[in-house]
């Protein structure tokens, strides 16, 4: 019996190491392949991430130059005027004053109602005197 046990198993555990080799080999390539699938989802992922960071930065640094500039100009506009500021507006102001009067000095002289009273007044007050002045004289 012995013999003709052996002779029955004999097939079967000659084809149990190719079976064996098989799974595992079907398993290895499985697991590889599930693996290469996670490695390329991963660098996915990864390129994602660093994408985002990238944009998120680049915010940032925008964020940041636009609040350097705003402190700036609120800086610029509160500081105390230098003496070379009060200097340039001096001479602005000179200039400005130099220009107003040539300006005026082109403009016809206006008579208002008032003025024109007292040119009157004037004029018949002056007539008047040299008049007196005339008859003491003679």
């Amino acid at each position: 019996m012995h013999s003709s046990e052996s002779r029955i198993l004999s097939p079967e555990v000659a084809k149990s190491p190719t079976n064996l080799r098989d799974a595992v080999e079907k398993t290895v390539e499985a697991t590889l392949g599930s693996a290469e699938r996670s490695r390329s989802a991963a660098q996915g992922a990864l390129d994602d991430l660093v994408d985002s960071v990238d944009d998120l930065r680049k915010g940032a640094e925008e964020r940041l130059s636009r609040g350097r500039r705003s402190v700036t100009d609120v800086i610029e506009g509160r500081r105390p005027a230098t003496s070379d500021d009060i200097k340039e507006l001096k001479a602005e102001l000179r200039a400005i004053g130099r220009r107003l009067d040539k300006l005026e000095e082109r403009l016809p002289v206006k008579r208002t109602k008032a003025s024109s009273t007292r040119a009157k007044a004037r004029a018949k007050s002056s007539s008047t005197r040299t008049k007196s002045s005339s008859k003491r004289a003679s």
